[in-house]
């Protein structure tokens, strides 16, 4: 009988089978292909390089003890990585790793064929017709570290960005994804950091790019039939920042690119930088794949600011405009906009606006005017206590008591509809949801917000709670 790939990678499956748990070996071992046997070098075919690197972390010993069974000490293990490939280009992408020299994957480029005719990189940052290929950063010169105040709600997030300035590609935060609500600066940080990069390493490409304008760009590439070179041009940048990263939910060609170009950058010790408006945990409809990616480097928090930042940001942004306030202003509008500091900027250039234009002097009369003005006229995010507040009250209870440890039905149902709601009216992390109405986990709030929606579609009296409840938090 013949030695063939198929038989000497089947006659390898009977040994790994008796040597691993049924389910790991359907998961990871089932979906492989043998390929080709050449000499001693078996060619296995692989879903993706996640597969790839799974296998590698967790499986390598075992394959090479049934590898060298069948085919002795100098058997090699090649890995075939087909990438899916969705957008009728006529070739699969294809990456060839030698098992025995993982050294190797670090250089490895995933092989894709260029369709075009024109050899030139496509940028697609510029004109069509114009000759030109250089890459403009797309950074705001004005968003620096310098005037990005510290303090204890983005310490972490601060000193990450720093050390990834300092050593782009060359610290463990590699991805830096920055999250956190609307207003806190993500989008301030991520522009910081690149210009940060631009200053001490003018030689590298840097490159910001919102994750809408990233999708746009690549069904433009699809449309146009020019995808490769839209990868291709991602692949040669040294620092790409992509803010917004949870705007590519649901758009699984845009992820699957991305996954290809990430893994790219990330190979070859180039550094990417994600901001998102809520942690990877809480990301909806994100492939696991680039899930799982995103939190190889550092997810850090930003929060938002306590009262003695708030005060720092105010006595900054008006010394840099040149305008001077008696203290007891800056600390009433510090005092009552507390949500973001988009806000709280907001409300400075307003209460001086309204100075300037009307000729009145700034008093805390005008001050408590624009505020409240302001305030109201501002979208108001609900905040996890009054959510509290709200449930407890509906279902005549304090809320100590909703949030005490007692499994009494009707005291379980409200502590899940306050989780229910705190996750679909705030910015907050499953997690900071959960510690703060009773000290439990992420499961526990994602177990309640399904418990939530089934008992919505099948219990009448049960919706009416979830309606009137909306009502009163003006949902």
């Amino acid at each position: 009988m013949s030695v063939t790939a198929q038989s000497v990678w089947n006659n390898c499956l009977e040994f790994i089978k008796d040597n691993i748990q049924p389910q790991a070996y359907k998961t990871w071992f089932e979906p492989i292909k043998a390929v080709k046997l050449t000499d001693k070098s078996l060619s296995i075919q692989v879903p993706s390089k996640f597969f790839y690197e799974w296998l590698e972390e967790h499986y390598v010993k075992i394959l090479k003890v049934a590898l060298t069974k069948e085919l002795g000490e100098t058997a090699k293990l090649v890995y075939i990585i087909k990438m899916e490939n969705t957008y009728g280009n006529k070739q699969p992408f294809t990456e060839r790793i030698p098992s025995s020299n993982r050294s190797a994957v670090k250089a490895q480029d995933v092989d894709i064929p260029l369709n075009n005719k024109n050899p030139e990189l496509r940028n697609p940052f510029i004109i069509p017709g114009i000759r030109n290929v250089k890459i403009e950063s797309q950074l705001n010169p004005n968003y620096s570290f310098e005037n990005f105040l510290e303090g204890d709600s983005n310490r972490l997030a601060r000193s990450a960005g720093l050390a990834v300035a300092s050593k782009p590609g060359g610290t463990s935060f590699n991805p830096l994804l920055i999250f956190g609500g609307v207003g806190l600066g993500k989008t301030h940080l991520a522009h910081a950091i690149g210009v940060d990069i631009k200053d001490k390493y003018p030689e590298k490409t840097v490159l910001y790019i919102s994750a809408e304008k990233f999708t746009q760009q690549y069904i433009d590439s699809v449309k146009k039939n020019n995808r490769n070179d839209f990868i291709h041009f991602y692949q040669i940048i040294d620092v790409l920042i992509i803010d917004d990263v949870q705007f590519l939910s649901g758009k699984s060609g845009t992820q699957d690119v991305f996954f290809h170009i990430f893994n790219h950058l990330h190979q070859n010790g180039k550094q990417v930088i994600l901001t998102s408006d809520k942690a990877p945990v809480d990301m909806q409809d994100i492939e696991q794949r680039l899930l799982s990616r995103f939190k190889w480097g550092l997810s850090a928090e930003l929060q938002s600011p306590d009262f003695e930042t708030r005060v720092s940001i105010l006595k900054n942004k008006l010394y840099r405009d040149g305008v001077e306030m008696p203290e007891e202003i800056i600390e009433y509008v510090a005092k009552n906009i507390k949500s973001n500091i988009r806000e709280l900027e907001g409300a400075i250039i307003s209460l001086i606006a309204q100075s300037s234009f009307n000729k009145k002097e700034i008093t805390i009369d005008l001050a408590k005017q624009v505020v409240e003005k302001f305030v109201k006229n501002t979208k108001r995010e609900v905040s996890i206590d009054y959510i509290q507040k709200v449930v407890s009250d509906y279902f005549q209870m304090d809320i100590d008591t909703l949030q005490s440890k007692t499994r009494k039905r009707h005291i379980v149902q409200a502590r899940q509809l306050a989780m229910f709601f705190a996750k679909k009216l705030t910015k907050a992390s499953l997690a900071s949801i959960g510690s703060q109405i009773g000290k439990r986990d992420h499961a526990t709030v994602l177990h309640a917000c399904k418990t939530v929606d089934n008992l919505t579609s099948t219990d009448k009296q049960f919706r009416k709670y979830v309606e009137d409840l909306s009502k009163k938090l003006s949902v």
